[in-house]
């Protein structure tokens, strides 16, 4: 399946549609980056259960602004919230999968994994720096590649991006220029003046796939269902590595889960000869205290059969399943954090 902004509105029908009398149905809404995945389980769940899922992918900014105003039973997000935001907003996060971001080119001749690039030539590309692929500092990083002398085109989201919070956390790490004048935020001003958004993942992937001589960034499942070209990415080790669930693997292996109050880790480049450069993991997002209990327990009854059935559909998209040791902090986080207005918690 291919995965463009009218895939998705498509899928989105299809599990709005779902009888409104099943008191049960879970509404979430929130971060592209897990779209495929979520889409997957939900379908499975429902063939299990017959309880559906309505979920919007509309961005993790979106998903925040949703859940704050408590129009769905959860959002999902990919720019954690600080614990401190958490706090203030009464709210939890947990991490549901992991996953990597991954530039993406449009060049005609190159082959996916041809193409070569480390953090400060993506940096300046994303800056408007480097113009034109041809430049010295991209053909000394492909030697045998033939680079066109064309001008680079840089597709960006155009929407508040829990992707987006992932690769300029990478950039911020990567190079200073970048940290001084852009920063870390699930929405930046980009600077490169040759450049374009697109609306979610999707978006991005489509402008890619259209736009000749074009870069972007996009969650992985998204290259591979739109068979785009990505790039390797030399690591913090000097190691270029391809985009995959090992490499995605190596790079969470670090993740100190346990001592992260409120979840709160970002793993991007991390250390490890075979850690993918921009990874992270996708969260959702639920109120501490739940006015209509039976919804959030239908909610957390689908986390739980994700967490225990989903790894096989999970992998084979290429995310990260959460380890099991993760999984039991998580829903001791729900028995002791989820309750409802009397105070009882909502989880078993």
């Amino acid at each position: 399946m291919r995965f463009t902004p009218y895939t998705r509105l498509i899928a989105a029908a299809a599990f709005a549609v779902m009888p409104a009398a099943h008191a049960a149905d879970v509404t979430g809404a929130g971060a592209t980056f897990p779209y495929p995945v979520y889409a997957k389980w939900a379908e499975a769940y429902k063939q299990k259960t017959g309880v559906g899922m309505n979920y919007q992918s509309i961005g993790s900014g979106g998903g925040i602004k949703q859940i704050r105003a408590k129009t769905v039973d959860f959002g999902a997000s990919d720019a954690p919230l600080k614990p401190e935001v958490l706090d203030k907003d009464a709210m939890i996060q947990f991490p549901m999968v992991m996953g990597g971001v991954v530039p993406v080119v449009n060049l005609q001749g190159v082959k996916p994994g041809q193409i070569r690039l480390d953090g400060a030539s993506l940096a300046d590309i994303y800056l408007g720096k480097i113009s034109k692929w041809n430049d010295a500092r991209l053909t000394s990083l492909n030697p045998g590649v033939k680079l066109p002398d064309q001008a680079i085109t840089v597709v960006h989201r155009s929407d508040g991006s829990g992707t987006t919070f992932i690769f300029t956390n990478y950039l911020m790490k990567v190079s200073n220029e970048w940290k001084d004048k852009v920063g870390n935020n699930t929405s930046v001003s980009w600077p490169a003046a040759n450049s374009t958004g697109g609306k979610g993942n999707e978006g991005v992937a489509s402008f890619v796939q259209r736009i000749k001589g074009s870069i972007g960034y996009v969650e992985y499942a998204y290259a591979k269902q739109n068979k785009l070209t990505y790039a390797l990415l030399k690591n913090r080790e000097g190691v270029f590595v391809s985009p995959s669930d090992k490499t995605f693997q190596a790079a969470a292996a670090g993740a100190d889960w346990k001592e992260a109050r409120g979840f709160y880790e970002i793993l991007t480049d991390e250390p490890g000869k075979e850690s993918w450069p921009i990874t992270g993991a996708t969260f959702i997002l639920m109120h501490k205290v739940q006015k209509d209990p039976a919804r959030a327990k239908a909610a957390l009854a689908f986390f739980d059969w994700a967490y225990k059935n989903g790894d096989k559909m999970a992998l084979e998209l290429d995310y990260i399943p959460m380890p099991d040791s993760v999984v039991k902090l998580v829903q001791d986080e729900w028995k002791s954090q989820l309750k409802d207005a009397s105070g009882k918690s909502i989880w078993q």
